[in-house]
């Protein structure tokens, strides 16, 4: 990890500096382009303590995060909801957060494209629809009731879209998912649309079984569960300090994805100290199973669940063109030897 870690900071002044300017002395027009200014003083962060934040949580429980951003300060925030952390963010109080992609488009676009910008992303999968065992196709769950997390939340919009797309009319109810397992459990929901652990929980504690696993209805199996975002008017402040905490990520990363006993403890360890309670080995191991630690922000995914989230009624406008700045991040892949990221078109110009 170390060594990882060492060999991004020391590209650290290169990366930077192929993210300022074009090879041939003019300067792109992205934000990776603009001029770098000092660092920040400090880096106000949001993630969950939640497994779909594995890269985040980490990252923080690591030290990976504050050793990349040197003298930057790092002063994190734990949110359980994507709608909560925009609005931090919106008020001014973070910088940066690690969150689901409807939040993210619900900020973009509520904001007219002013709040933030995509910068990386985290992970994909870990999300599916469980069902008591008695249900074996999605025609028996017509007029039964299946719990999402949240209005809006990027579970509630794929739940609408399979259903809608599968011609299946369900009782859609939204409540906090550790409901969702105790009614599950006596019988008074039929399934809920849940992300992991909740979904290893749903199985393992709750006595329900997988019908729906999330990533057989994307191409390649991969869809964008979380990623990092950054407030505009800090992106456009602190790039230096934005791209730092990139490297920290990308470290972080690189390590989380081999999904090793030593990173399953320390995610846990996190999760239990921002909690106060770790998860079960057994359901640690499922949801890590099921998830995808990545850079890549499957940007095409994401265009597709703003599309689902309008044909919900839950967005005004599927328009998001310019919620992605993959400058910085392209910038250190390419020092490190690593393949760019691509933003499908949604990019600034």
């Amino acid at each position: 990890m170390k060594i990882v870690r060492s060999s991004l900071l020391a590209l650290s002044a290169l990366a930077l500096t192929a993210a300022c300017g074009s090879a041939d002395g003019g300067t792109d027009t992205t934000t990776a382009a603009k001029p770098s200014t000092s660092p920040a003083a400090e880096l106000r962060l949001g993630y969950f303590a939640n497994v779909t934040h594995a890269s985040a949580v980490y990252g923080v429980a690591s030290g990976d995060f504050q050793e990349a951003l040197g003298e930057t300060t790092l002063s994190t925030s734990v949110f359980n909801a994507g709608p909560a952390a925009i609005e931090a963010m919106r008020g001014g109080a973070i910088d940066a957060t690690f969150i689901g992609p409807n939040p993210a488009i619900n900020g973009f676009a509520q904001t007219d494209g002013e709040l933030l910008r995509i910068v990386a992303g985290t992970t994909s999968g870990g999300a599916a629809l469980v069902v008591r065992p008695g249900i074996r196709s999605v025609e028996q769950l017509e007029g039964k009731k299946i719990a999402t997390p949240q209005l809006g939340n990027t579970q509630d919009v794929a739940a609408k879209a399979y259903f809608k797309e599968q011609g299946v009319e369900v009782s859609i109810v939204n409540q906090e998912n550790a409901q969702t397992l105790d009614l599950l459990k006596a019988g008074q929901i039929d399934g809920g649309w849940v992300p992991e652990p909740w979904a290893s929980r749903l199985v393992l504690d709750g006595g329900g079984k997988v019908l729906v696993d999330e990533k057989t209805l994307w191409p390649d199996g991969l869809f964008v569960t979380t990623h990092l975002v950054v407030r505009q008017e800090f992106l456009e402040k602190h790039p230096s300090t934005v791209q730092a905490l990139l490297k920290g990520l990308v470290a972080a990363t690189d390590v989380v994805a081999a999904k090793s006993d030593d990173v399953l403890g320390v995610v846990n360890g996190q999760i239990e100290k921002d909690t106060g309670k770790a998860l079960k080995p057994e359901v640690l191991k499922s949801a890590f199973a099921n998830l995808t630690p990545t850079l890549d922000p499957v940007a095409s995914s994401l265009a597709e669940s703003a599309k689902d989230a309008q044909e919900a009624g839950l967005l005004r406008k599927a328009e998001i063109d310019g919620i992605y700045d993959l400058g910085l991040l392209n910038a250190l892949l390419e020092v490190a030897g690593k393949p760019a990221v691509d933003d499908a078109g949604l990019g600034v110009s």
